[in-house]
């Protein structure tokens, strides 16, 4: 079934009204584990799903985990869940409740973990759930008009339980390349509502003698750290918080995989993943079609180096893996030894022809293979994930890392220099300078944006124009970039865009009162957002896909590092440099420069021409009145319009193909041979 949701989970009130809803959730579709690899301790509830139950013996945690493991305990009628890449020791989440007295204690000992759970917790009776600081990991919540308040990871399933309808506005504003907070948490189902990153949601029980429930209330569990370590001691912390992430994730596993861009993020992964000692370590690179990239020359280069490395001897979970298939280029670090007899890591290299990857926008209708938690910007360059991530899984691979998030921590946007220059600013305007003279900002511009005080509220007000995009000159100090409304929106779609800003803007706070901090952590929450669509395809072809970079612990040793020494127009990424330091050799170490694709994105518009004329027939977004699909049709037709070099068109795209998949997702209603049979009181099942 197109768009099945593969991996969930679902918390519920102790109610009769809350076992009915366990029975109405949708069945886990199998991504070839069996029900034996998935079932991580609890009972099982159908459809390979496992359930944490309340005293009572009533379902109050249902998870239908694809790769997730979910750990928990049960002291009395306290709880703790844990829902992660590993499997949390028994011994260690003892440790974490027994001596937590109320949710802040909780918290401080939850901080000795990678911070990559989903934690639910009941103390006092009183449940509450929170996902993670960086955004990757969410939660929404719903009130179902029986059960009352549900809480999912997932909104779709909350819109299912409630059949609740699309919201136009929060379609529309989807529409836009980025949102910024917090118009991100406007969720595009009405009546599921998102809890905001850094913020828990509690769910109250009903008072002695009554039997009203009080509504679930937002509680805020993290502040990031005041940025005052230097950068040795800040390097080490941070490289500590990358080793501890990657171990979290893919240690012990003997066949791991990582996408070897060439770039400086996906280098120190990759050394970061060898030094877990996996049996066999295949690293993947995609050739560029520009003749000018050098991606591929530093990934041969790192490969060349890695296989000078020594590493222990691995410990794996499993010795049957799969050895390299298809006509790719590879090289191995030993191609005669048998990898299932070599006492260190094996190394294999392939590099994907240019030819081979897709352009952006190729097979579009692929999009409908999952269901995201919304349209992501992403979604036009599906195939070409998809093909990194079938060809990372032909090698057997059990987890593949990427090195996505490392742009938004360690590259540092210009905002900052607002932060600096309140605290230091001769340093702030030196600083500057040099990048003034990167960037080709004019000095006047520059000025009058470092000092301009706007606040928050006033900005996010002003965030989106119908005035055309700013030029690559303009000096970006504020609290964000502001963004142009499309020339083939309807004027229904910009009167709802408009007016979601604007009523934002009425009670809007941000992130952090520093106007750099705040910037930063937003990108960060947002690039952790359009990751999920990776994950969500790694879950469709069965192979696990992580990024490390956006682990809580990673995202705090950033942030606590002083700012001239996290960021600096004169070095790249030094913060990530000196954390990698001993770990990655400093020849690697010395790259300065990036690769882009955008030409692929541009030459994907004439390529695949034809499929989007195809998406723009019979237009979703069009028979919502969000688009002008006869414009769109010319526009499939003229690829190289100064239109499309002007706007960008892949959020519209991903809107699109997104709503094909939603109103296919599930049928309306299930017949009694699809719902999840009655739970069983069993010693097994209640914990």
């Amino acid at each position: 079934m197109p768009g099945h949701l593969r991996d969930y989970f679902v918390v519920l009130p102790d109610s009769a009204a809350g076992a009915a809803v366990a029975g109405r959730l949708p069945v886990r579709e199998s991504t070839g584990r069996s029900a034996a690899q998935v079932s991580t301790g609890p009972a099982p509830t159908g459809g390979g799903g496992l359930t944490v139950a309340h005293p009572s013996g009533r379902p109050w945690v249902v998870a239908r985990p694809a790769f997730r493991e979910v750990s928990h305990l049960r002291r009395g009628d306290d709880a703790l869940v844990l829902i992660g890449p590993d499997r949390v020791a028994e011994s260690v989440l003892a440790g974490l409740l027994e001596g937590a007295r109320d949710r802040a204690g909780l918290e401080r000992r939850l901080a000795r973990l990678p911070g990559l759970h989903h934690v639910i917790a009941r103390l006092s009776g009183q449940t509450w759930i929170r996902g993670t600081a960086s955004g990757l990991r969410r939660i929404y919540h719903a009130r179902h008009p029986e059960a009352g308040t549900i809480a999912s990871d997932r909104p779709a399933v909350l819109a299912r339980l409630i059949d609740a309808p699309l919201d136009d506005g929060a379609l529309a504003l989807r529409m836009l390349d980025f949102l910024p907070h917090p118009l991100s948490r406007r969720v595009v189902w009405r009546g599921v509502h998102e809890t905001g990153a850094g913020y828990g949601l509690a769910l109250p029980v009903a008072a002695p003698g009554t039997t009203a429930v009080p509504g679930p209330a937002e509680y805020r569990w993290w502040e990031p750290p005041a940025p005052e370590l230097p950068l040795a001691e800040g390097a080490r912390a941070l490289g500590e918080a990358i080793a501890a992430s990657v171990r979290a994730h893919v240690g012990g596993h003997d066949r791991i995989s990582c996408e070897l861009s060439g770039g400086l993020d996906s280098t120190a992964l990759t050394f970061a993943a060898r030094a877990t000692g996996p049996r066999r370590l295949s690293l993947l690179t995609v050739a560029a079609r520009d003749r000018y990239s050098e991606d591929e020359t530093w990934a041969r280069r790192a490969v060349e180096l890695a296989g000078q490395t020594d590493h222990p001897a691995p410990t794996a979970r499993d010795g049957h893996g799969h050895g390299p298939t298809g006509s790719d280029r590879s090289t191995a670090s030993d191609p005669h030894a048998d990898p299932d007899r070599q006492t260190a890591s094996a190394l294999e290299h392939r590099v994907i022809p240019a030819d081979d990857a897709p352009y952006f926008y190729a097979d579009l209708a692929s999009c409908a293979a999952e269901l995201n938690d919304e349209p992501l910007p992403v979604a036009p360059g599906r195939a070409r994930a998809e093909l990194l991530l079938g060809r990372a899984h032909a090698t057997g691979s059990r987890y593949h890392l990427t090195g996505y998030g490392g742009d938004e921590l360690f590259l540092g946007l210009p905002h900052a220099y607002q932060d600096l220059f309140r605290g230091n600013p001769f340093t702030a305007w030196n600083h500057l300078g040099g990048l003034r003279h990167q960037l080709g900002w004019p000095l006047l511009p520059t000025v009058k944006a470092l000092l301009n005080r706007s606040s928050f509220p006033r900005w996010l007000a002003g965030a989106v124009t119908a005035e055309a995009q700013p030029v690559a000159r303009t000096p970006l100090l504020s609290w964000g970039v502001r963004q142009s409304l499309r020339p083939w929106f309807t004027e229904l779609a910009n009167s709802l865009i408009v007016e979601e800003f604007r009523a934002a803007a009425e009670h809007a706070e941000p992130i952090d009162p520093w106007r750099g901090r705040h910037v930063d952590i937003d990108a960060v929450r947002m690039g952790a957002r359009h990751f999920q669509a990776m994950e969500d395809i790694g879950t469709t072809i069965g192979l696990p896909v992580a990024a490390p970079f956006y682990d809580d612990r990673v995202l705090e040793a950033t942030l606590a590092v002083r700012l001239p020494d996290r960021i600096s127009p004169w070095r790249y990424k030094p913060l990530l440099v000196e954390a990698m330091r001993g770990v990655v050799p400093d020849a690697l170490l010395a790259r300065t420069t990036k690769d882009h694709m955008s030409s692929d994105e541009h030459q994907g518009l004439r390529e695949h021409g034809p499929e989007l004329a195809e998406l723009w027939t019979g237009s979703r977004l069009a028979e919502r009145g969000l688009v002008d699909g006869r414009q769109l049709l010319r526009l499939a037709a003229e690829p190289f319009s100064p239109v499309l070099v002007e706007h960008s068109i892949s959020s519209t795209v991903a809107g699109e193909t997104w709503l094909r998949t939603a109103e296919n997702a599930w049928p309306p209603a299930l017949s009694r041979s699809d719902r999840t049979p009655p739970l069983t009181r069993t010693s097994e099942a209640i914990l």
